[in-house]
């Protein structure tokens, strides 16, 4: 997987999947979403929400590493914990 952010798209989500699509992606309005930031090395860190609805760092178990279930240029699925 190469460097990118994923925003959440839980209108998409099913089953115990979570959806992700790449930053730029046309999504509907919503109040602020959940992200993946993917570095070159393959280090994840997850994007919550800020007090005003934007995106912030949120520290995360490294050893908790989502389970990556497919990839492609526009779409990613993680099983959720």
């Amino acid at each position: 997987m190469s460097a990118q952010t994923w925003w959440h798209s839980f209108e998409e989500d099913h089953d115990d999947v979570a959806v992700y699509r790449p930053d730029g992606f046309g999504f509907p309005p919503a109040r602020g979403r959940r992200g993946l930031e993917v570095g070159p090395d393959g280090t994840v860190v997850e994007l919550g929400l800020g007090r005003d609805d934007t995106p912030s760092r949120v520290e995360s178990d490294t050893a908790a590493a989502p389970e990556v279930l497919h990839v492609d240029d526009d779409r990613l699925e993680i099983r959720r914990r």
